[in-house]
Protein backbone atom coordinates (compact mmCIF):
# COMPACT_ATOMS: atom_id res chain seq x y z
CA UNK A 1 0.00 0.00 0.00
CA UNK A 2 2.87 2.77 1.26
CA UNK A 3 4.19 1.97 -2.37
CA UNK A 4 1.30 2.71 -4.23
CA UNK A 5 1.09 5.87 -2.33
CA UNK A 6 4.22 7.01 -3.17
CA UNK A 7 3.85 5.78 -6.65
CA UNK A 8 0.61 8.05 -6.88
CA UNK A 9 2.35 11.01 -5.20
CA UNK A 10 4.83 11.11 -8.02
CA UNK A 11 2.26 10.67 -10.47
CA UNK A 12 -0.10 13.35 -9.07
CA UNK A 13 3.30 16.05 -8.83
CA UNK A 14 3.69 15.25 -12.55
CA UNK A 15 -0.13 16.21 -13.24
CA UNK A 16 -0.03 19.30 -11.13
CA UNK A 17 3.02 20.44 -13.12
CA UNK A 18 0.81 20.13 -16.00
CA UNK A 19 -2.51 21.56 -14.60
CA UNK A 20 -0.30 24.11 -12.99
CA UNK A 21 1.36 25.58 -16.27
CA UNK A 22 -2.61 25.22 -17.89
CA UNK A 23 -4.26 27.44 -14.67
CA UNK A 24 -1.37 30.06 -15.37
CA UNK A 25 -2.53 30.52 -18.65
CA UNK A 26 -5.92 30.40 -17.54
CA UNK A 27 -6.24 32.39 -14.43
CA UNK A 28 -4.19 35.34 -16.01
CA UNK A 29 -5.43 35.68 -19.70
CA UNK A 30 -8.06 34.24 -19.21
CA UNK A 31 -8.20 31.83 -22.44
CA UNK A 32 -8.78 27.91 -22.18
CA UNK A 33 -5.82 26.29 -24.05
CA UNK A 34 -7.14 23.15 -25.56
CA UNK A 35 -3.64 22.24 -27.08
CA UNK A 36 -2.08 22.42 -23.28
CA UNK A 37 -1.28 18.43 -24.02
CA UNK A 38 -0.32 18.41 -27.21
CA UNK A 39 2.20 21.33 -25.86
CA UNK A 40 3.53 18.53 -23.94
CA UNK A 41 3.47 15.93 -26.52
CA UNK A 42 6.15 18.47 -28.87
CA UNK A 43 8.21 18.22 -25.44
CA UNK A 44 8.19 14.29 -25.67
CA UNK A 45 8.80 14.27 -29.03
CA UNK A 46 11.42 16.90 -28.85
CA UNK A 47 13.36 14.81 -25.81
CA UNK A 48 13.14 11.67 -27.39
CA UNK A 49 14.64 13.01 -30.89
CA UNK A 50 17.20 14.94 -28.97
CA UNK A 51 18.23 11.69 -27.28
CA UNK A 52 17.58 9.33 -30.23
CA UNK A 53 19.97 11.34 -33.45
CA UNK A 54 21.65 13.52 -30.54
CA UNK A 55 22.60 11.19 -27.78
CA UNK A 56 21.38 13.71 -25.15
CA UNK A 57 19.89 12.64 -22.09
CA UNK A 58 15.89 14.06 -21.53
CA UNK A 59 17.70 15.36 -18.00
CA UNK A 60 20.35 17.27 -19.84
CA UNK A 61 17.74 18.50 -22.98
CA UNK A 62 14.92 18.90 -20.29
CA UNK A 63 16.01 23.05 -19.62
CA UNK A 64 16.53 23.41 -24.01
CA UNK A 65 13.24 21.51 -24.08
CA UNK A 66 10.93 23.98 -22.21
CA UNK A 67 12.72 27.07 -23.63
CA UNK A 68 11.11 25.31 -27.29
CA UNK A 69 8.33 25.07 -26.33
CA UNK A 70 8.38 28.35 -24.58
CA UNK A 71 8.61 29.85 -28.07
CA UNK A 72 5.86 27.69 -29.05
CA UNK A 73 3.63 29.29 -26.40
CA UNK A 74 4.67 33.05 -27.46
CA UNK A 75 4.22 31.77 -31.27
CA UNK A 76 0.55 30.48 -30.44
CA UNK A 77 -0.26 33.53 -28.12
CA UNK A 78 1.12 36.38 -31.12
CA UNK A 79 -0.44 34.14 -33.96
CA UNK A 80 -3.40 33.37 -32.72
CA UNK A 81 -4.30 33.91 -29.62
CA UNK A 82 -3.83 38.05 -29.69
CA UNK A 83 -5.80 38.44 -32.93
CA UNK A 84 -8.50 36.46 -31.64
CA UNK A 85 -8.79 38.71 -28.38
CA UNK A 86 -11.01 41.23 -29.62
CA UNK A 87 -13.67 38.52 -31.64
CA UNK A 88 -16.24 36.27 -29.43
CA UNK A 89 -14.65 34.18 -26.65
CA UNK A 90 -16.09 30.93 -28.79
CA UNK A 91 -13.24 31.61 -31.84
CA UNK A 92 -10.35 31.53 -29.08
CA UNK A 93 -11.87 28.13 -27.97
CA UNK A 94 -12.34 26.66 -30.99
CA UNK A 95 -8.57 27.94 -32.57
CA UNK A 96 -6.90 26.33 -29.12
CA UNK A 97 -9.05 22.96 -30.05
CA UNK A 98 -8.40 23.26 -34.10
CA UNK A 99 -4.20 23.67 -32.99
CA UNK A 100 -4.76 20.54 -30.75
CA UNK A 101 -6.24 19.09 -33.31
CA UNK A 102 -3.59 20.14 -36.57
CA UNK A 103 -0.74 19.12 -33.60
CA UNK A 104 -1.99 15.66 -33.30
CA UNK A 105 -2.22 14.95 -36.73
CA UNK A 106 0.88 16.05 -37.50
CA UNK A 107 2.76 14.36 -35.25
CA UNK A 108 0.81 10.95 -36.47
CA UNK A 109 1.52 11.89 -39.99
CA UNK A 110 5.65 12.45 -39.32
CA UNK A 111 6.15 9.81 -36.29
CA UNK A 112 3.58 7.64 -37.18
CA UNK A 113 0.91 5.95 -34.29
CA UNK A 114 4.35 3.66 -33.10
CA UNK A 115 4.47 4.09 -29.43
CA UNK A 116 8.17 4.52 -28.73
CA UNK A 117 10.42 4.54 -25.42
CA UNK A 118 13.79 5.04 -24.68
CA UNK A 119 16.41 2.37 -23.58
CA UNK A 120 18.65 3.78 -20.22
CA UNK A 121 18.60 7.16 -19.15
CA UNK A 122 20.95 8.56 -16.46
CA UNK A 123 18.09 8.15 -14.10
CA UNK A 124 16.96 4.66 -15.05
CA UNK A 125 16.60 1.93 -12.62
CA UNK A 126 14.99 2.22 -9.07
CA UNK A 127 15.24 3.74 -5.73
CA UNK A 128 14.07 2.44 -2.25
CA UNK A 129 12.19 4.87 0.23
CA UNK A 130 12.00 3.46 3.57
CA UNK A 131 11.99 -0.04 2.54
CA UNK A 132 9.73 0.75 -0.35
CA UNK A 133 10.91 0.72 -3.70
CA UNK A 134 9.82 3.02 -6.64
CA UNK A 135 11.25 3.80 -10.30
CA UNK A 136 14.16 6.40 -10.19
CA UNK A 137 12.30 8.12 -13.32
CA UNK A 138 9.42 8.83 -11.58
CA UNK A 139 10.80 10.17 -7.91
CA UNK A 140 13.04 12.49 -10.14
CA UNK A 141 10.83 14.00 -12.90
CA UNK A 142 8.51 14.15 -9.42
CA UNK A 143 11.04 16.14 -7.25
CA UNK A 144 11.79 18.69 -10.41
CA UNK A 145 8.04 19.13 -10.63
CA UNK A 146 7.69 20.28 -7.43
CA UNK A 147 10.59 22.56 -7.46
CA UNK A 148 9.39 24.05 -10.61
CA UNK A 149 5.68 24.61 -9.02
CA UNK A 150 7.58 25.95 -5.84
CA UNK A 151 9.71 28.42 -8.31
CA UNK A 152 6.17 29.13 -9.69
CA UNK A 153 4.43 30.06 -7.16
CA UNK A 154 7.39 31.97 -5.69
CA UNK A 155 7.51 34.44 -9.23
CA UNK A 156 3.38 34.65 -9.03
CA UNK A 157 3.01 35.64 -5.31
CA UNK A 158 6.38 37.14 -4.01
CA UNK A 159 7.52 38.80 -6.61
CA UNK A 160 6.59 42.53 -8.68
CA UNK A 161 6.19 40.94 -11.41
CA UNK A 162 3.78 38.45 -10.23
CA UNK A 163 1.96 41.35 -8.73
CA UNK A 164 1.99 42.57 -12.02
CA UNK A 165 0.18 39.38 -13.17
CA UNK A 166 -2.26 39.03 -10.77
CA UNK A 167 -3.22 42.74 -11.69
CA UNK A 168 -3.64 42.05 -14.97
CA UNK A 169 -6.17 38.93 -13.79
CA UNK A 170 -7.57 41.25 -11.96
CA UNK A 171 -8.46 43.96 -14.14
CA UNK A 172 -6.78 44.36 -17.88
CA UNK A 173 -7.87 48.05 -18.50
CA UNK A 174 -6.84 49.35 -14.51
CA UNK A 175 -3.33 47.86 -14.92
CA UNK A 176 -2.89 49.52 -17.83
CA UNK A 177 -3.68 52.60 -16.73
CA UNK A 178 -1.29 51.99 -14.00
CA UNK A 179 1.73 51.01 -16.80
CA UNK A 180 1.50 47.01 -16.79
CA UNK A 181 1.24 46.26 -20.59
CA UNK A 182 -1.93 43.55 -20.54
CA UNK A 183 -0.52 42.17 -24.12
CA UNK A 184 3.02 41.77 -22.90
CA UNK A 185 1.76 39.94 -19.64
CA UNK A 186 -0.37 37.97 -21.40
CA UNK A 187 2.76 36.91 -23.96
CA UNK A 188 4.64 36.51 -20.88
CA UNK A 189 2.09 33.96 -19.18
CA UNK A 190 2.05 31.93 -21.92
CA UNK A 191 5.75 31.18 -22.63
CA UNK A 192 6.23 29.92 -19.03
CA UNK A 193 2.74 27.66 -18.80
CA UNK A 194 4.00 26.31 -22.11
CA UNK A 195 7.71 26.13 -20.76
CA UNK A 196 6.40 24.44 -17.79
CA UNK A 197 4.92 21.63 -19.63
CA UNK A 198 7.72 21.33 -21.77
CA UNK A 199 10.08 20.45 -19.11
CA UNK A 200 7.11 18.22 -17.99
CA UNK A 201 7.03 15.96 -21.23
CA UNK A 202 10.90 16.36 -21.43
CA UNK A 203 11.07 14.38 -18.10
CA UNK A 204 8.23 12.27 -18.87
CA UNK A 205 10.25 10.55 -21.73
CA UNK A 206 12.45 8.56 -19.12
CA UNK A 207 9.63 6.68 -18.40
CA UNK A 208 6.36 6.76 -20.11
CA UNK A 209 5.63 5.77 -24.18
CA UNK A 210 6.05 8.84 -26.51
CA UNK A 211 2.86 8.66 -29.02
CA UNK A 212 1.09 11.16 -31.07
CA UNK A 213 -2.24 11.40 -28.73
CA UNK A 214 -0.32 11.07 -25.44
CA UNK A 215 -0.86 14.97 -24.82
CA UNK A 216 -4.73 13.62 -24.57
CA UNK A 217 -4.26 11.35 -21.79
CA UNK A 218 -2.12 14.28 -19.85
CA UNK A 219 -4.09 16.73 -20.82
CA UNK A 220 -7.36 15.84 -19.62
CA UNK A 221 -6.28 14.72 -16.75
CA UNK A 222 -5.04 18.99 -16.30
CA UNK A 223 -8.09 19.92 -17.02
CA UNK A 224 -9.56 17.97 -14.82
CA UNK A 225 -7.20 18.99 -11.77
CA UNK A 226 -7.83 22.95 -13.52
CA UNK A 227 -11.62 22.73 -12.86
CA UNK A 228 -11.45 20.36 -9.55
CA UNK A 229 -8.96 22.92 -7.84
CA UNK A 230 -10.90 25.95 -9.02
CA UNK A 231 -10.78 27.44 -12.62
CA UNK A 232 -7.48 29.58 -12.72
CA UNK A 233 -6.28 28.79 -9.24
CA UNK A 234 -2.73 28.15 -9.21
CA UNK A 235 -3.15 26.04 -5.32
CA UNK A 236 -6.00 24.26 -6.36
CA UNK A 237 -4.55 22.66 -9.42
CA UNK A 238 -1.34 21.56 -7.86
CA UNK A 239 -3.31 19.97 -4.76
CA UNK A 240 -6.02 18.68 -6.99
CA UNK A 241 -2.92 16.91 -9.52
CA UNK A 242 -1.72 15.71 -6.39
CA UNK A 243 -5.11 14.12 -5.21
CA UNK A 244 -5.83 12.69 -9.01
CA UNK A 245 -2.40 10.81 -8.84
CA UNK A 246 -3.16 9.12 -5.23
CA UNK A 247 -6.91 9.06 -6.21
CA UNK A 248 -4.99 6.41 -9.26
CA UNK A 249 -2.58 4.71 -7.29
CA UNK A 250 -5.76 4.12 -4.79
CA UNK A 251 -7.86 2.70 -7.11
CA UNK A 252 -5.68 0.60 -8.73
CA UNK A 253 -4.11 -1.19 -5.54
CA UNK A 254 -7.89 -1.93 -4.01
CA UNK A 255 -10.16 -2.36 -6.70
CA UNK A 256 -8.81 -2.83 -10.38
CA UNK A 257 -5.96 -1.20 -12.14
CA UNK A 258 -8.63 -0.64 -15.43
CA UNK A 259 -10.85 2.16 -13.56
CA UNK A 260 -8.09 3.94 -12.69
CA UNK A 261 -9.66 6.58 -14.82
CA UNK A 262 -12.97 6.32 -14.09
CA UNK A 263 -12.20 6.44 -10.49
CA UNK A 264 -10.78 10.03 -11.23
CA UNK A 265 -13.84 11.46 -13.67
CA UNK A 266 -16.12 9.88 -10.57
CA UNK A 267 -14.74 11.74 -7.95
CA UNK A 268 -14.43 15.11 -9.96
CA UNK A 269 -17.80 14.97 -10.67
CA UNK A 270 -18.73 14.74 -7.13
CA UNK A 271 -16.62 17.86 -6.21
CA UNK A 272 -18.31 19.69 -8.78
CA UNK A 273 -21.59 18.38 -8.05
CA UNK A 274 -20.99 20.26 -4.64
CA UNK A 275 -18.57 22.74 -5.19
CA UNK A 276 -19.64 23.67 -9.12
CA UNK A 277 -16.49 26.67 -8.45
CA UNK A 278 -13.53 23.75 -7.65
CA UNK A 279 -12.14 22.93 -4.10
CA UNK A 280 -10.22 26.50 -4.73
CA UNK A 281 -12.60 28.65 -6.43
CA UNK A 282 -13.62 31.55 -6.04
CA UNK A 283 -17.28 32.24 -5.26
Amino acid sequence: MFEALSAGLFNGLIYAAVAVGLALIWGITDVLNFAHGEFLMLGMYAAYWMFTLGHVDPTMSAPLVACLLGFVGFMTYSLVIRRLQKGPPMAIILATFGLAVVLQQLAFIFFTPDYRSLPDTLISGSISLGGISIGRPQVVTGIVALVVIVALFFLVYRTRWGHALQAVAEDRQVAALVGISPDRVNAQVWVLGSAVVGLAGALLTTFFYVFPSVGTVFGLMAFVAVCMGGFGSLPGAFIAGILIGLIEAMTGYFVEPALKTVSVYIVFVLVLWYRPHGLFGRW
